[in-house]
């Protein structure tokens, strides 16, 4: 079985330099009409809704998996580029030799066969959510995650591509900043640690690791994210006249450490995490600026080591105590695990893993002493990703069901992601709409919401805000100013040079002013 080689529908994408207006001074009015157009279109249902809101700025995407953000499309164009075969039996991509190699790359001349088209089908929906129905013995659960080794076949070399991809579409929805979860190089550090094996002093697995030669697989992973954005910014041209839209989203990369192995391996490429995010920044590279663990929390390896991992992140961050880090905990639901599963993976992210962020949080109300709980996420600061779609799709949670709005009324701070949003087939419009309608949001709230995803980024630096999570005043060097304007006075702009995190602060409000001021 053969599927057409889709990188011969090659696309050309055509991008026009982007221009800003001049932000307005701070209006009332301005954001009093924002705020009217915003309910006229809600009350006129999610198309209207949506129509409004993908101009809306919204900030950042803190919580997106890079394989899980591109299209199904796309993979299978590139799988025609690779050559790559189709196992009939899975749907999956296979390297060759294979029964029926593909065809080499060529223009297509005409229109699919009838049985060519049907395979296309066929594997947009292996490779997302599209067109799934949960059926005795497989879950959305089962097919979210079995998606990803369908397509795993392909060629890194694609991966600014696939970068250029989730930027263009961010751009495309008035998103300036982009935190992609990406699993670089790690073989190396896996087969050291697998010969060294197992040692729950952690210090001394530590150093036996370092001895053995673990930071040789630095560099290979620095250049992993260096290469594909290189290769980003030269696809969308960056730098020149015809600098595509994509070019104004910035991008940053969280180290995704694998959390379903063996304990050496999972020690193992925590630290290699660690020591690449520490010589990155030692090197003022500021490609990778945290790290997080990822594969299905409900696994059994995750499951059984779960607490051992916090510890080995409580022990990692006395030595890295500069690295930031972002947990997936609480992507549970009851039935997906036994109650005691339950009761404890979100409290321990953040007291034992030192989360500054948490992914997902789902199952937070299981946990022992809930209302205890959010009061700790807030008091910290402690900012939960948000992922609707996702949550609905894998766990079958959504409305009322969702912690979402217990979060918001007990003050934690929340942001809006798509996690996977090629494989659940949306877009971040999609979830202010889908967050909107369901939880009766007003303007004001998703205006908050941008500003804390802005507010809990990686970027370097001090914040523009005086006080955490509060939108209002700014730094003492940027006091009296218009948040936003074109030229701060002097005090404000060296503030502003100086610190990544605050500077695209102020470019958000540059947004939202410009937003409003057209409305």
């Amino acid at each position: 079985m053969r599927i057409p080689a889709l990188c011969l529908a090659c696309l050309v994408l055509v991008s026009v330099a982007a221009v800003h207006a001049l932000p307005p001074a701070p209006s009332p009015a301005a954001e009093a009409r924002a705020a009217r157009a915003y309910a006229t279109a809600a009350h006129d249902g999610p198309l209207a809704l949506r129509a409004y809101l993908v101009r809306f700025p919204k900030g950042a995407d803190l919580h997106v998996h890079l394989g899980g953000a591109v299209y199904a499309e796309t993979f299978i164009k590139d799988a025609g580029e690779d050559g790559l075969c189709v196992d009939p039996r899975t749907l999956s991509l296979v390297k060759p030799p294979c029964a029926a190699p593909l065809e080499p790359a060529s223009e297509l001349s005409g229109a699919l066969t009838p049985a060519e088209q049907d395979l296309y089908e066929q594997l947009v929906d292996a490779f997302s959510m599209r067109s799934f129905v949960p059926g005795s013995g497989f879950s959305g659960h089962d097919q979210f995650f079995s998606t990803f080794a369908r397509f795993g076949a392909i060629d890194k070399s694609h991966t600014g591509e696939w970068v250029d991809e989730v930027a263009s579409r961010a751009a495309a929805q008035n998103q300036q900043y982009l935190e992609l979860m990406e699993t670089p190089p790690f073989s190396h550090a896996a087969k050291i640690a697998h010969e060294i094996g197992w040692n729950p002093n952690f210090a001394q697995m530590r150093e036996a690791l370092l001895a053995k030669g673990l930071r040789d697989e630095v560099a290979a992973d620095r250049d992993d994210v260096r290469t594909a954005e290189a290769a980003r910014l030269k696809l969308e041209q960056c730098g020149t006249a015809q600098a595509a839209p994509a070019c104004q989203v910035e991008v940053r990369y969280i180290y995704q450490v694998l959390r379903g192995f063996a304990p050496e391996q999972v020690f193992a490429q925590t630290l290699l995490g660690f020591e690449t995010i520490q010589a990155a920044t030692d090197g003022h590279d500021d490609t990778y600026v945290g790290i997080n663990f990822v594969m299905p929390e409900d696994g059994f390896v995750s499951m059984r080591d779960y607490t051992l991992q916090m510890k080995m992140l409580d022990y990692l961050h006395t030595v890295y105590p500069r690295v930031h880090i972002t947990l997936h905990a609480g992507e549970l639901a009851p039935g997906l695990v036994p109650p005691e599963g339950l009761r404890f993976h979100i409290r321990q992210a953040v007291e034992l893993g030192h989360a500054e962020r948490i992914g997902h949080g789902v199952d937070v109300m299981y946990e022992d002493d809930a209302q205890a709980l959010l009061k700790e996420l807030a008091r910290k600061h402690v900012m939960v990703e948000i992922n609707l779609s996702s949550n609905d799709g894998i766990l079958g949670v959504q409305g009322d069901e969702h912690p979402f709005p217990l979060y918001r009324a007990a003050h934690v701070p929340v942001a809006l992601s798509t996690d996977d949003e090629g494989v659940s087939r949306i877009d971040l419009t999609s979830e202010y709409v889908r967050a909107a309608l369901d939880y009766n949001l007003s303007y004001s709230d998703l205006k908050q919401m941008a500003r804390t995803g802005m507010e809990h980024n990686f970027l370097p630096g001090e914040s523009l805000w005086a006080a955490p999570d509060v939108f209002g005043a700014m730094a003492a060097a940027c006091k009296g100013q218009t948040p936003g304007a074109e030229k701060p006075a002097a005090s404000c702009k060296t503030f502003l040079d100086h610190s990544q995190k605050a500077a695209a602060q102020w470019e958000l409000e540059r947004r939202l002013k410009e937003f409003e001021a057209h409305e």
